[in-house]
């Protein structure tokens, strides 16, 4: 505990004050619970405006906490580098009065341009030190030019000596609080290396998490050949354009290969000349390094080694925490084998499981060779569309099938696909309208790490996920012009690059599509790109509406009522003649989904039982021919329309009559939510 001024009697007001300060002091509140107070009884000896406390922190920076309000915990924090303030300011081992800021103080300084700015004239610098270690200075401020005097700097050095037990004890907590920091972010690289089968694939994030316990600009892992000859740069952290591949180690180096470790306080001076690492570090501006072995099996195998532009950057006490990261590094080569052959088991069972859903399908397709025997549907419309699939099927040629909504496009996609020669290849399907703009375009081509906010490691897009198979693009009509730019390219080039990447990669499938909009409309919009949808259509294959093709509506009430049936554990229940009239007789706006939909909701209220009209929707009863009635009886104006117009005032008028429930919106539309939400992006109605 400091030592307080012994005054001339005992009523002298600063010892009282200074009484007052040393208790505060030692019930080890928080800094700036402190100052208040400090500050508080600081007034009854010393007339200032405004005071605080400067604190030296992170080497050549200073963290000033002030309050011009004693008595109150909160106040203001301020940061500042060296040369931000002038020296006048800066905490010395001297007590500083300034008479007159207007006549010493730098405006060029963000420091003292601040403090003129305040109206501040005179101000009053006490050093708090503790012994000779420097911790930074209390300050008192007043807008009274000369306002302090010899007396003043007595009693702020007598506040400071006091000050100087607060301020050393939050450094040590900090210093603690840094230790243990450390140490926590150390035992993050044990999840980080067992994330990945092979280093190199989060050596970017072992670096991130090493940099915060050992600062350095660079980090690599080195490797040596067998003869100890040559060290391969095996990882580097960020960009590697500044290290070779590999490099040759002289002779003048091969024996500090088996050091414990190698402190470079300056690569000019402590590398030989000769050294291929000196040229290597002194070319990328690197000076000091640190270099730990990385031993398996008792062997030193490499170095994981950290490199900084600043000279003297390493000490002594930093080799114990790099000699940490790299056992954890050696303990992921340790395991480096077992997870070679774990990937091998994996690839193996991956391999398996592709076989099994092969010899899956083949049984499903048993019916009929060219793989559309299990589609169901007898009338004449729906055979044409089953033959024009059966012919496209085994080539490669892109597909594009257009229809309402809930006609079975993605249904004759995974037809395509099994008849096809890449059937043993994966079926990967993508809603073009289910995503924004940008989730769309990082789901389509995948992104590298950093390419956004949020992308902390790198991704495969659907693309490269459905390599060697097909890709099916569901509502291709609702993509951006950007996308659809992209689209273009994969098509034409059969190339295309992740988000975020530079590195071309190949676009090794094939591409069906589809959509229920009219992309003649919207290329006359300048909404689609005809370029593209000259692409897609190379063979263009249009599936009618369940209205137009009745006689199948029964055959389809069958095969659903099968499958139904298999999920609910009951045989596959009849339907009355009442039910079967109804089911005819429904225009079926939803199609084959909403005939589906109603098929399921009947087996479950008919509980095993014959089901029967009313087990069917309401809206089968009556209302389920208005909408194609009352899209029937709109006659198109002489001077003809404009659709967009028409679409947003639609959209309006349902989001007015459902007070903005969007569900239902989309419901009175006839369209799914995704689809809503993308008419009301491109009319400006979020």
């Amino acid at each position: 505990m400091p030592t307080i001024p012994s005054a001339p009697h005992a009523a002298d007001p600063l010892v009282g004050v200074l009484t007052e300060i040393a208790r505060t002091v030692a019930e080890t509140l928080s800094l700036p619970e402190v100052f208040a107070r400090v500050a508080d009884a600081a007034r009854r000896v010393l007339p200032f405006d405004a005071a605080g406390v400067a604190r030296l922190v992170d080497g050549p920076a200073l963290l000033s906490w002030g309050t011009s309000t004693p008595g109150l915990p909160e106040g203001r924090e301020w940061r500042y580098e060296k040369s931000e303030i002038s020296d006048l300011l800066w905490p010395s081992g001297t007590t500083r009065r300034i008479d007159d800021t207007r006549e010493v103080l730098d405006r060029n300084r963000r420091a003292d341009r601040e403090v003129l700015d305040a109206g501040t004239r005179s101000i009053l610098v006490a050093p708090i030190a503790r012994g000779s270690l420097p911790l930074g200075s209390v300050w008192f401020s007043s807008r009274t030019a000369s306002r302090f005097g010899p007396e003043e700097e007595e009693a702020a050095r007598a506040v400071a000596d006091i000050l100087s037990a607060a301020l050393e004890h939050e450094r040590l907590a900090e210093e603690e609080r840094s230790r243990l920091r450390r140490h926590r972010q150390l035992e993050a690289l044990g999840p980080a290396l067992a994330s990945a089968l092979d280093v190199r694939e989060v050596f970017d994030q072992v670096s991130a998490i090493a940099r915060n316990v050992i600062p350095h600009e660079k980090m690599t892992l080195g490797l040596l050949s067998d003869d100890r000859t040559e060290n391969r740069l095996w990882a580097v952290a960020g960009d590697r354009s500044w290290a070779p591949e590999a490099y040759p180690i002289p002779e003048s180096e091969r024996a500090q290969m088996d050091l414990d470790h190698q402190v470079v306080v300056d690569a000019e001076t402590d590398l030989p000349p000769d050294s291929s690492r000196r040229a290597i570090l002194l070319a990328a501006g690197l000076r000091a390094s640190l270099r730990v072995p990385i031993r398996l099996e008792g062997k030193t195998v490499g170095a994981l080694s950290f490199h900084a532009k600043e000279v003297g950057r390493y000490h002594e006490e930093d080799v114990e925490l790099a000699c940490r990261v790299a056992d954890q590094v050696a303990l992921a080569f340790s395991h480096q084998r077992l997870a070679e052959e774990a990937k091998r088991t994996e690839d193996a069972r991956r391999e398996a499981a592709r076989l099994e859903e092969r010899v899956r399908v083949l049984s499903d397709e048993l019916e009929s060779r060219d793989g559309f025997g299990r589609i169901v549907g007898a009338s004449p419309s729906w055979r044409a569309v089953l033959v024009q699939a059966s012919k496209v099927a085994p080539t490669e040629t892109t597909v594009l099938l257009t229809g309402e909504s809930g006609t079975g496009k993605e249904v004759v996609a995974r037809a395509l696909h099994r008849a096809s020669a890449r059937s043993a290849g994966p079926f990967v399907a993508l809603n073009c309208a289910a995503l924004p703009e940008q989730l769309l375009e990082s789901e389509l081509f995948g992104y590298e790490k950093g390419a956004f906010t949020g992308a902390y490691a790198s991704r495969a897009g659907r693309l490269e996920q459905a390599a060697a198979g097909t890709l099916f693009l569901d509502e291709v009509g609702e993509t951006s012009p950007l996308v659809q730019a992209k689209l273009l390219r994969v098509l034409q080039e059969r190339e295309f690059q992740r988000l975020g990447g530079t590195r071309v990669l190949k676009a090794e499938v094939r591409v069906v599509a589809a959509t229920n909009r009219d992309l003649h409309a919207a290329i006359a919009r300048g909404g689609f790109r005809e370029d593209l949808f000259y692409r897609l259509s190379v063979f263009e294959i249009h599936l009618p509406p369940l209205r137009e093709r009745p006689e199948d509506v029964l055959l389809l009430t069958e095969r659903f009522l099968e499958d139904l049936s298999r999920n609910v554990g009951r045989p596959a229940p009849g339907v009355s003649r009442e039910a079967r009239e109804l089911l005819l007789s429904h225009s079926w706006p939803g199609n084959v989904r909403e005939l589906r939909n109603a098929l399921e909701r009947a087996v479950i209220l008919s509980e095993g039982g014959l089901i029967q009209a009313e087990h069917l929707p309401i809206s089968l009863a009556g209302g389920g021919t208005s909408r194609v009635a009352s899209a029937a009886a709109v006659e198109l104006p002489p001077g003809g329309l404009d659709l967009d117009a028409l679409e947003k005032t639609l959209v309006t008028q349902a989001l007015e009559r459902t007070k903005n429930n969007r569900s239902r919106a989309a419901k009175l539309l006839g369209l799914t939510r995704a689809q809503l939400y993308t008419r009301l992006e491109r009319y400006g109605l979020e």
